[in-house]
């Protein structure tokens, strides 16, 4: 896979990432065995940062990295998120962004993944009652003591960004994007660009709509994060709306040769060479779907095309109790 910088003069890392939160939570019951599995395979096809969180399955997803990683820590840029805190039932108890949490969170996240560095360390959601200048703030001073790489961002706005790179360096910022989602591109795409920031698009399958296999949320499983009600786009007539769209998406693959998730990431990876999609899988056949991506290119006719089944869209990507933990 040809590789990507994170940045002018940044880290060069495969121009796909892999997802990693699904195997281990929030989509049903994974196999720990495929998973692991699956994360080698990505290895060898220079697929190279690995995307987790510390609330994944509540530090669960980074042990599963260690366990994959063993032997092999070389080869991966590991890419961690810190800020929510969950109960040891697992509910979402809010987020902490204080510096405080930072350090404690750095601290248990490299227990976890069994390394020395995290290559690069995401604030996962901004904390309203935290200044960001104090988060990004302690996020440096990982950096001066050698266990962090890069910085990182996850769902924020263009003026949180701002004032977060002028206390330290920020490598990358996640946000959802697709094909089916575009709203980064109005205010904060920009702004990465002026500063020469990496975006990196997570759920850029569409939760996996986008691949063309889910044609009914009766398929998945019942405590599948996508039967929850939080993702209006995945409920009632919108989903059936939606379900159109994708319809156009599976017509238009068949006219490059591709698969739907193979087009909908040639499509992403198309908007700039700054662009890092994490499509997220928990099976090896669907890693190496996603990785040919990397092989297809598409013809300004096939883009506009792609432009124009984007704006057929219906419902929000969140509800409004999600979108309160989102920075604006």
């Amino acid at each position: 896979m040809r590789t990507r910088t994170l940045g002018p003069g940044g880290p060069k890392v495969g121009g796909l990432g892999l997802g990693c939160m699904g195997m281990s939570e929030f989509y049903g019951p994974g196999d720990e065995g495929e998973a692991v599995a699956t994360i080698r395979r990505a290895l060898e096809l220079g697929v190279t940062m690995l995307d987790t969180a510390d609330m994944y399955a509540c530090g669960g997803n980074e042990k599963l990295l260690a366990t994959a990683l063993s032997g092999r820590r070389e080869q991966a840029f590991i890419a961690t998120k810190f800020g929510f805190v969950r109960d040891e039932d697992g509910a979402v108890r809010g987020v902490d962004g204080s510096p405080a949490h930072v350090r404690r969170a750095a601290d248990a996240s490299l227990r976890r993944l069994g390394v020395e560095h995290i290559d690069l360390y995401y604030l996962h959601r901004v904390d309203p009652d935290v200044p960001i200048e104090d988060t990004v703030g302690a996020m440096a001073e990982l950096v001066a003591a050698g266990k962090v790489r890069h910085l990182g961002l996850s769902e924020v706005a263009a003026d949180t960004i701002r004032r977060a790179h002028a206390v330290h360096p920020i490598t990358a910022v996640q946000t959802e994007y697709s094909v089916w989602e575009r709203g980064v591109e109005d205010t904060v795409l920009p702004v990465l660009r002026e500063l020469g920031i990496a975006l990196v698009p997570y759920s850029p399958l569409g939760r996996g709509v986008l691949t063309g296999q889910l044609s009914d949320p009766a398929q998945l499983a019942p405590d599948d994060f996508r039967r929850s009600g939080h993702v209006p786009r995945l409920t009632g007539d919108a989903f059936a709306a939606n379900l159109r769209l994708v319809d156009e998406l599976r017509r238009l693959a068949a006219t490059t040769g591709s698969t739907p998730a193979q087009l909908a990431l040639a499509w992403l990876l198309a908007q700039g060479d700054d662009v890092v999609p994490v499509p997220g899988t928990r099976h090896r056949r669907r890693l190496e779907e996603n990785a040919a991506a990397d092989d297809l290119r598409l013809s300004s006719a096939d883009l506009e095309q792609l432009n124009a089944v984007a704006r057929q869209v219906t419902g929000a990507r969140y509800d409004a109790a999600e979108m309160r933990l989102i920075d604006s």
